[in-house]
């Protein structure tokens, strides 16, 4: 007999670390996870089952789908945005290939035990791409349907696998005969640059604020590779794993949207980087501007609307950018690197 359990892929990134944490705190259901890397041992006491492999391997796909009932599905795994300018076959082949195994994944589930299957799937302010700073400073809080034109190979594939989720919701195989639709209840999360006290970047764009307080701590010289004036949103890892969960929870009828934009603070570079001077006195923090890595910054969001998220499931972050920073930041990563 198929056992209910929550799936999680990508497990071992940053988002899993904190979506196994809070499951297992709940306790309600078993948690199995999918990632090519084996979890740290820490993490993997936690779960029901450990599955070390691909999101490309169907057959493994189809093994899970044999011995468990999942009837939510975290989907976390992906090449990510600097990595994906480097390898934009694999960054394809993964983000874009790989979601849609895992839709289908989630579709022959829900016609397995008869439910739609909740199919959470973190987006990102990549898949915007505004044409200049002038426009950027103009626009402000960005809504979810402006300036989706995104100019890296991660913001077309987080874009195109939101329009996925939408049709296996909205639209699956719709000229079936027997109609298999209402299987996939797609659920997205544009998130912004999200920082974690727990894990060490691990090469996205936006990394530049968590890679400057991790080089402090550990007594090192880091050069910021955007401008000291570059301005994202940005929000503290918990509110992104608490920003899923509330998503994942909420009712259908009170949603209006499949993807939505969610924020928290957008400080400047020079911002982030006094905040973290103050906490380490003896920092070293330079700038060596990237500009390829500053184009693709540039052509985000200063800001997001995320009047959506707030008003339809109650997205409300507990962070701003003073508590971010002084409760859960800096504290944190300082007792990391004092072991």
């Amino acid at each position: 007999m198929r056992k209910p359990v929550v799936l999680i892929t990508g497990a071992g990134g940053e988002i899993g670390h904190g979506l196994i944490d809070r499951l297992a705190q709940d306790g309600s259901r078993g948690v199995i996870t999918l990632d090519v890397n084996p979890l740290e041992p820490d993490l993997a006491r936690l779960v029901t089952r450990e599955f070390q492999g691909s999101i490309l391997d169907t057959s493994l796909l189809d093994r899970i789908v044999a011995e468990y009932e999942v009837d939510l599905v975290f989907h976390l795994a992906a090449l990510l945005s600097t990595r994906s300018e480097f390898t934009p076959m694999a960054a394809h082949e993964v983000n874009v290939g790989g979601t849609l195994n895992l839709l289908e994944f989630a579709q022959k589930q829900g016609e397995s035990h008869g439910r739609p299957v909740v199919f959470l799937y973190p987006s990102s302010i990549a898949v915007y791409g505004m044409p200049d700073l002038q426009t950027k400073a103009r626009a402000g809080e960005v809504k979810e349907d402006q300036y989706t034109h995104p100019s890296t190979m991660y913001g077309c594939n987080k874009l195109y696998c939101e329009q996925l989720g939408g049709y296996y919701t909205r639209h699956y195989k719709q000229l079936a005969r027997d109609t298999v639709s209402r299987k996939v209840d797609f659920r997205s999360v544009r998130f912004p640059g999200l920082i974690s006290a727990v894990t060490v970047p691990s090469g996205g764009t936006s990394d530049f604020a968590p890679e400057m307080i991790h080089a402090a701590a550990r007594q090192e010289a880091y050069a910021c590779f955007v401008r000291p004036d570059t301005r994202i949103p940005f929000m503290a890892m918990p509110d992104g794993v608490e920003a899923l969960l509330r998503l994942a929870a909420a009712p259908r009828e009170r949603l209006g949207r499949t993807a939505y934009n969610v924020g928290a603070f957008n400080p400047s570079a020079e911002e982030v980087r006094q905040v973290v001077l103050g906490a380490f006195p003896g920092a070293t923090i330079t700038y060596t501007v990237d500009e390829a890595r500053q184009g693709i910054v540039d052509s985000w969001p200063a800001d997001v609307d995320d009047s959506a998220a707030r008003t339809d499931w109650g997205f409300a972050p507990n962070y701003d950018f003073e508590r971010a920073f002084s409760e859960y930041l800096i504290p944190t990563i300082r007792r990391r690197y004092q072991k």
